[in-house]
């Protein structure tokens, strides 16, 4: 008897149904840097004019236990601007201007509204940073995942000249120190966030007792704030400065 792919539980169509689905998202994210690929396999980015003496940054992060609250509420609207936050503001803690963004998305079955959405607020995300959603994966794994729920990570690249990096190197006394807002915990440490909902005897559908007319799981589902642009004119006016 003749085997196919869908039985074992994985879903071609699906993914090339996405594949359609969030091909606006990331146009409206590309970067004039962005090169055609042929057999798209591989997103290309050649270097940004105007650098001398360039370093390239990256970092590739996920946004932990803050996924099950995603999946418990079923509220995916904003966990993908969290993950592109996460890896993009690590970038920005050396001044680096992001580039492009790659994610990677698993579950163990592939549903496609889910996945639209949360590659929706990736691509809102990486507009915000000023980055290319230059690729990604979806990967459909059955048995390694629990019905309902997925994983993410992403990875991000940007660029730095060299002498204008920031760091303890460049602290001296005088120094003026910006501060700019949180929106609340990020995607940090979630794990003892439920922990401590839990312990209180709160659900994610109870009114937030720290945020009034909103829930437990609207509030903590607030997205990390991606920095980009408020701290990069800030960088920029230093180093004109």
């Amino acid at each position: 008897m003749g085997r196919r792919y869908k039985g074992a539980g994985v879903d071609v169509a699906a993914a090339d149904d996405l594949v359609a689905r969030i091909a606006p998202f990331c146009k409206a994210t590309m970067r004039p840097e962005v090169l055609a690929s042929e057999n798209g396999f591989a997103g290309l980015f050649r270097m940004p004019e105007g650098y001398k003496n360039a370093v390239f940054a990256s970092s590739t992060d996920g946004v932990g236990t803050k996924l099950k609250l995603a999946c418990a509420t079923q509220n995916h609207a904003t966990i993908g601007r969290d993950l592109v936050a996460m890896c993009v503001n690590d970038i920005l803690v050396i001044g680096a201007q992001p580039l492009w963004f790659l994610d990677y998305f698993a579950t163990g079955k592939l549903e496609t509204d889910v996945a639209e959405t949360v590659i929706k607020g990736v691509a809102a995300a990486c507009a915000d940073a000023g980055c290319a959603l230059l690729g990604g994966e979806t990967a459909e794994m059955p048995d390694v995942y629990a019905p309902g729920e997925y994983d993410l990570a992403g990875f991000t690249v940007g660029v730095v000249e060299r002498d204008e990096m920031l760091g303890a190197q460049r602290v001296e006394v005088g120094d003026v120190v910006v501060g700019v807002a949180s929106s609340g915990v990020h995607s940090n440490g979630f794990s003892l966030v439920r922990r401590v909902v839990s312990d209180a005897g709160l659900d994610w559908g109870a009114e937030a007792p720290w945020a009034s007319g909103e829930t437990v799981g609207a509030s903590l589902l607030t997205p990390t704030t991606v920095y980009a642009a408020p701290l990069l004119r800030v960088v920029k006016s230093c180093a004109k400065g």
